[in-house]
């Protein structure tokens, strides 16, 4: 079954400026998305539409096809399903593609579940139904304004019943939207035919359109990431294996006219690295480079450094054999293509915010801050954290 998924994002937002790349737990908004339709098992294309050059480079920067539509289907007033309709008759004339399911995903929602696309897809087809909404559970008492006077419309409120007595209704949230593409053709609007609900949770449905949103939206990512995260660690974990470039620095380098190279760290990594020796896990890094501004920071750090590495998987393996560390309690930090060894055979794979799409397969924790901007800090206390909650529960058992 052919199922696309169409993302638009517009350059122009007047509520929020640049709203769609706007940094939201630790990465730009429109991300969030576009990673939620590459991770469902049912999608099989996603197709990013914007009329815009920096939009167009990040979703193709985060695995994303993207078709470019014209600035007449980007104004404030051109409709979402004008995007949606380009991108169908476009891959049609051009490719002869025609899908048999469409996902619509507003990137104004970055809060979703790992498995709500493929849930509501499942529940479009079990039901028979033509279209499909994603929405929350709803006992608002509502009231509606006319001129200076207001009056209830959802309840009596000369009989108010407590919340849980009202009847249950459905706000629609704008997270997902899966149809037929005749519904789409026959009637130009996402729904249509038989329609039924998905219901999503009270924090999967806040939209961005303001400032204060953009706030919320990082906090519930950031807590539900961090919540999330912690499960997947090792039980027992035995060592902390870093790479460098990329981890503990943003992936640039700066070169003299002397050919001397410099990089760019985060101090707050220092400290960190500080509670988590404290601990007394080993702590490691391997570098494919051999570089002398990578030995200097590592002494620095404290940190044991192997550097000149041509396989970094058979390095890690000879460090646990070394110190009689299970592989499985080892815990890898990276970020790119030469990291695909040591995650996958570690017990833990980490990627910072800005890794290589093409590694993302191969970790189990995707950090919220980029290399160099304090993603080893975060790895730290996340790790810290993790021993003071097993500690915790050990002295309470």
């Amino acid at each position: 079954m052919e199922v696309l998924c169409i993302i638009p994002a517009r350059g122009g937002s007047r509520r929020l400026p640049r709203k769609n790349l706007l940094p939201c737990g630790g990465k730009p908004l429109l991300v969030h998305s576009i990673e939620h339709s590459l991770g469902s098992r049912t999608v099989t294309r996603t197709v990013v539409s914007t009329d815009d050059a920096d939009i167009a480079a990040v979703s193709r920067e985060a695995g994303a096809e993207v078709l470019m539509r014209s600035p007449e289907l980007a104004v404030d007033q051109a409709t979402s399903e004008s995007a949606l309709e380009h991108v169908v008759d476009s891959l049609r004339d051009s490719e002869q593609y025609q899908p048999d399911l469409i996902v619509f995903l507003q990137c104004t929602s970055p809060v979703r579940a790992p498995d709500d696309i493929d849930k509501a897809i499942d529940h479009l087809l079990k039901t028979h139904a033509d279209s499909l909404f994603s929405a929350t559970e709803s006992t608002w008492l509502l009231w509606r304004a006319q001129g200076d006077q207001v009056s209830s419309f959802n309840y009596d409120y000369r009989r108010r019943k407590r919340e849980q007595d009202m009847t249950v209704e459905w706000r629609e949230n704008g997270s997902i939207y899966v149809f037929r593409p005749q519904v789409l053709r026959e009637h130009h609007n996402r729904l249509g035919g038989k329609i039924v609900l998905y219901r999503m949770d009270y924090w999967s449905s806040f939209q961005v359109d303001q400032p204060e949103d953009l706030e919320l939206a990082d906090w519930i990512l950031r807590r539900r990431t961090h919540a999330d995260r912690s499960k997947v660690l090792p039980d027992r974990i035995g060592a902390v294996v870093f790479d460098f470039d990329g981890v503990f620095t943003d992936n640039r380098v700066l070169v003299g006219e002397d050919g001397r190279e410099s990089v760019s760290c985060n101090r707050g990594d220092g400290l960190g690295l500080d509670y988590l020796r404290a601990t007394g896990l080993p702590l490691l890094v391997l570098s494919t480079e051999r570089n002398a501004v990578v030995a200097a920071r590592c002494e620095k750090l404290q940190l044991e450094c192997r550097q000149g590495l041509r396989d970094k998987g058979a390095a890690l393996k000879d460090f646990a054999a070394e110190r009689d560390i299970p592989l499985s309690s080892i815990v890898y930090v990276g970020n790119d293509l030469n990291d695909r060894e040591c995650l996958s055979a570690a017990g833990c794979g980490i990627l910072v915010a800005d890794a290589h799409p093409l590694v993302r397969e191969f970790a189990a924790i995707t950090l919220t801050r980029r290399g160099g901007e304090g993603a080893v800090r975060e790895v730290c206390d996340l790790i810290v954290q993790h021993l003071a909650r097993q500690q915790k529960t050990e002295a309470r058992q």
